[in-house]
């Protein structure tokens, strides 16, 4: 069963994301020389109000950049890595990412709604006030990863690898978890209402009003009524 925090109990002790290493003098970007394509590589730029809207891309790879108001509606990115980057203010609606590696990147106040993030891995991440309702997480691998004021309701996280995860004042609603795999993995202040897969959140540290809620969850799924 997940563990529910009680006073005078320890608490899943969670590893802060390391934060992105970037450069305080940064180039600002040039079309098309820095342009989202196939196998281009991108470093210590700042992209600002750029459009890589419904794009194709593969094996792109970004470091050092920073990334405001930036539109990647609509694109299909495969073996891709993008490495202590910033993302503020950025649409990633209906994004398909494939195979796709974040790594020490911070996202801020961006939408992902519709977006699908399958079989990548985000290492060392902090999203922050994101909306994503919902977005695919499946097959994914998280290593030191938080979530902070997100908006996360149907997001679907079936069969995800999470390591060392907070998710801290998230509207998880919805959510689906079956067959993940979990590592010290805390919920902070979080609704939890309706949560699918819930048994596969054992080991889980639950604290707030989302532990009643998840506990419900678990219960439903073991076929206990209540009147």
């Amino acid at each position: 069963m997940a563990q529910v925090t009680q006073r005078g109990r320890s608490v899943t002790r969670i590893k802060h994301p390391t934060a992105p290493k970037i450069s305080p003098t940064l180039r600002p970007a040039e079309t098309p020389a820095d342009d989202l394509d196939d196998d281009a590589i991108t470093k210590g730029i700042k992209f600002d109000r750029t459009h890589f809207i419904g794009l194709e891309v593969e094996a792109a790879e970004a470091e050092g950049c920073t990334y405001e108001n930036v539109r990647f509606t609509g694109t299909r990115l495969r073996r891709s890595q993008f490495s202590d980057c910033t993302f503020s203010t950025c649409d990633f609606a209906q994004v398909s990412a494939h195979d796709v590696s974040l790594i020490r990147c911070t996202v801020g106040g961006s939408r992902l709604t519709g977006s699908s993030w399958s079989h990548g891995t985000f290492r060392d991440v902090r999203f922050e006030g994101c909306i994503s309702t919902p977005a695919m997480y499946r097959h994914t691998k998280l290593y030191s990863v938080a979530f902070s004021d997100c908006r996360l309701h149907g997001a679907d996280f079936q069969s995800s690898q999470l390591h060392n995860v907070l998710f801290e004042n998230c509207d998880l609603t919805g959510t689906q978890w079956a067959n993940c795999q979990l590592g010290s993995v805390r919920f902070k202040n979080c609704t939890l209402i309706d949560v699918g897969g819930a048994a596969s959140l054992k080991g889980a540290t639950v604290s707030g009003p989302g532990a009643l809620e998840l506990a419900l969850s678990l219960a439903r799924e073991a076929g206990i009524q209540f009147e």
